[in-house]
């Protein structure tokens, strides 16, 4: 199994970076490869998850413009054929925002005080799942006689 690639951001000029930093320390102690960008804009953002191949980007917000912030970066994931990439959101983020931007397509919104462990088993779950769901369709492939 190769490393699960992340890429966390700051989207906008949010100057809050306690956060982001412990949850990229931890994903690292957990053997993942943490690529940290600091402050982008959406479109930086995205291309760099297209650079890094990455499996999964995490957002830290905690400057209110999630709304403003995310969908266009969610946009760009998608205007790139790159909706595989699990998106993860950290920060402040009321719960009306939250489940707005889960309908999006944000999988998964972690506030202040969020177990880290629960993070690093939703990226795992998520990269499980697609690895799962890349195998089985190679199978069906090669079971018609097409090349996956």
């Amino acid at each position: 199994m190769e490393r699960i690639r992340v890429v966390m951001a700051k989207p906008g000029l949010d100057s809050h970076y306690r956060g982001v930093m412990v949850v990229s320390r931890h994903l690292v102690q957990h053997g993942m490869e943490v690529v940290y960008l600091g402050n982008q804009l959406p479109e930086q953002i995205v291309q760099a998850v297209l650079a890094e191949d990455a499996d999964v980007l995490g957002l830290s917000s905690l400057s209110g413009n999630h709304l403003a912030l995310v969908p266009p970066v969610l946009e760009g994931l998608s205007a790139l054929g790159l909706e595989d990439v699990l998106v993860l959101l950290g920060g402040i983020v009321p719960a009306e925002d939250a489940d707005e931007l889960r309908a999006q397509g944000v999988g998964g919104v972690f506030g202040p005080g969020t177990d880290l462990a629960s993070i690093v088993r939703v990226i795992r779950e998520h990269v499980a799942g697609r690895d799962a769901a890349s195998v089985a369709g190679r199978d069906a492939a090669l079971a018609v006689g097409r090349r996956p």
